[in-house]
């Protein structure tokens, strides 16, 4: 017999003054990255900020190329070059998007993106909450980046390597 399996994922939706002190300076780097956002032919400028263990931020923008598939997405720049830099552990990360000259509007990371971070917050071995933008100028806040994909691919299922 069907069994049905249920999933439920839990986002707080907070106004920008609800945020903490750190929570609103990774989201004003967000949104501050858009700025520098190489996307001449979508026009869709991303921003990604990690508030990182020395309370320091990085942040990364997407990238798009002539070669459409070689662009990249904000939050995948930003994760991959963490990841060049051994040890560091990331606290929060928030993400914001605007159309070139516009407002801030509501979006979700893409499928790829999902899956790095996932993995991502994987390899650290500890949750990253995550702010992303709601709806009428909310911010969602996630506990864990794996809220944003509860099936994720994970490297265990790999052949052994030796």
């Amino acid at each position: 017999m069907a069994q049905t399996l249920n999933l439920t994922i839990t986002a707080d939706v907070l106004t920008p003054a609800e945020l903490s002190a750190d929570e609103a300076r990774c989201w004003q780097a967000a949104q501050a990255a858009t700025d520098h956002a190489y996307a001449p032919y979508s026009h869709f400028h991303v921003g990604a900020a990690l508030l990182l263990d020395d309370d320091s931020i990085a942040w990364n923008t997407n990238q798009e190329n002539a070669a459409y598939p070689s662009g990249l997405c904000a939050e995948r720049t930003v994760l991959f070059g963490l990841n060049g830099q051994p040890g560091r552990t990331v606290k929060l990360m928030a993400v914001a998007a605007r159309p070139q000259n516009g407002e801030f509007v509501a979006v979700t990371s893409c499928g790829a993106c999902r899956q790095v971070m996932a993995e991502s917050e994987s390899r650290q071995a500890q949750p990253i909450p995550l702010l992303l933008p709601g709806p009428n100028g909310t911010i969602w806040r996630f506990r864990s980046l794996a809220d944003l994909l509860p099936f994720q691919f994970m490297s265990d299922v790999l052949p052994a390597r030796g």
